[in-house]
């Protein structure tokens, strides 16, 4: 049971389910502001440039970055983890809290989802720009072929990658569509245009709300939230492999897998409550994205925050306590102190140290706090994939080899065009699909609100 005098209210202004479906469909229903257009022109050319960079990686080479022998892995991993972070959001918010039966999620969940597709998206792009010859991909792919006993690598940690990278894009997709059924359906109905009608009816799949729907949709969206609950663990503790079964200094460690799920937990988060943030400010969705939603995650990000603390904290440990010289250099003379301090201490400010000001009550009740705090998170958190990729590859074991790294003009061309595609994204689904589960709202609304008239909820 929830109680709403002790957890506080989930939907302000005593709504009734006419207005609910009013407000959340306004956005679509109405002219785009002009500041849609103007973020989709920046957007666009953000892309534009990326674009570019893509071509030119793609017809010149890998040359082309700022990589060299030494350091065979820049910008293009380092944002490719980044990525893989912030698309762990949506399905970790959604599934594990479904799994857990927390009501408040039900305004958020919708947008984390369409961010986690698109941030997997965006992500993809980095390991087939890396591979240097794109039209080589499909090597990749386990299927029947006529190579004879040529097959991929099944002991890479690569192959894992793109198997679970795959799946999980494929889950995310499915969970996210499944739950926007019932909504599309609804804007079917209301639409006026023929053709929009015709859209959103195909969208929608003939959806007309029975008991025997109903009872199938909630079941389906457990089961796949089930399946895809271990995806969330999985992905990017696949991804921390691609370092942790190297030898190199920094990377030989079994608190990897954790600590990137930890990680890309952390980051996810907090890009949500950078975009819920905003859409609660640009669509007046206040009494629906209340402070109290802000605050339970600034709590959740708190709890994050002292688990990456004290993952750092063991990580220094460790090389310490190995006595192994190549693991004491990178941690104290090539992190803590040295070429990448700055880097390090960004990271480790960032990540364990704002974030705790989330324990003082009147942060998290201050809108503007809260924003700055989770973009400095997302700050960090690409600072820590800068110091593991960089800090253990520019000096190894052989002095000889050691080198400097300095991202180019491509390199950076292209991920600001995943910035591009990601703001694209983001715009169009605001644009054009319900950004709140409108059914899921409905369910909750007499439980978690404080009704004055309640003719007009029945």
């Amino acid at each position: 049971m929830y109680n709403k005098n002790v957890r506080g209210v989930l939907i302000k202004g005593n709504k009734t389910y006419s207005q609910i479906t009013n407000e959340i469909l306004a956005p679509q229903e109405r002219k785009a502001p002009s500041w849609w257009f103007i973020a989709m022109f920046i957007s666009s050319l953000a892309m534009a440039m990326g674009l570019w960079a893509m071509y030119t990686t793609i017809s010149q080479g890998i040359g082309t970055w700022g990589v060299n022998n030494s350091i065979g892995w820049g910008w293009g991993i380092i944002n490719f983890v980044w990525w893989i972070g912030i698309g762990h959001a949506g399905t970790a918010f959604s599934i594990f809290l479904l799994i857990l039966r927390q009501k408040w999620r039900t305004s958020i969940n919708r947008a984390a989802e369409a961010m986690t597709v698109v941030a997997v998206l965006c992500a993809g792009l980095f390991p087939l720009l890396h591979m240097g010859r794109i039209w080589m991909g499909f090597f990749i792919f386990p299927y029947p072929n006529s190579r004879g006993p040529l097959w991929v690598n099944f002991n890479s940690p690569l192959f894992w990658d793109v198997v679970a990278i795959s799946t999980y894009l494929m889950a995310s997709a499915t969970f996210w569509y499944i739950g926007m059924i019932p909504d599309l359906a609804t804007v079917r109905d209301r639409a006026t245009s023929k053709v929009k009608k015709a859209i959103y009816g195909f969208m929608a799949f003939g959806w007309v709300g029975t008991a025997r729907s109903w009872l199938r949709f909630e079941t389906a969206a457990m089961i796949i939230g089930g399946l895809a609950a271990p995806l969330v663990i999985a992905v990017h503790s696949i991804v921390s492999m691609d370092f942790a079964t190297s030898v190199m200094a920094g990377w030989h460690t079994t608190v990897f897998p954790p600590y990137f799920v930890i990680g890309a937990i952390f980051s996810g988060f907090a890009m949500v409550l950078t975009l819920m943030i905003i859409i609660r400010k640009a669509f007046k969705f206040q009494d629906f994205v209340t402070e109290g939603h802000l605050d339970a995650i600034g709590r959740i990000l708190t709890f994050i925050s002292l688990i990456m603390g004290t993952a750092y904290a063991t990580e220094i440990f460790i090389a310490w306590y190995s006595g192994m010289e190549g693991e004491i250099y990178t941690f104290f003379h090539n992190r803590i102190s040295g070429d990448h301090t700055k880097a390090f201490w960004t990271m480790v400010t960032c990540n364990a140290i704002i974030p705790q000001f989330f324990w003082f009550k009147k942060i998290r009740k201050n809108i503007t706090m809260i924003f700055i705090i989770s973009i400095i998170i997302n700050i960090g958190m690409w600072f820590e994939r800068y110091v593991i990729v960089v800090t253990s590859l520019s000096k190894d074991h052989l002095p000889a080899n050691w080198s400097e790294y300095s991202p180019s003009i491509v390199e950076i061309g292209t991920y600001i065009g995943t910035l591009g595609l990601f703001g694209i994204g983001v715009l169009l689904f605001i644009r054009f699909i319900p950004m709140m589960a409108m059914s899921e709202l409905k369910m909750i609304l007499k439980g978690t609100s404080i009704i004055t008239n309640q003719k007009d909820h029945e």
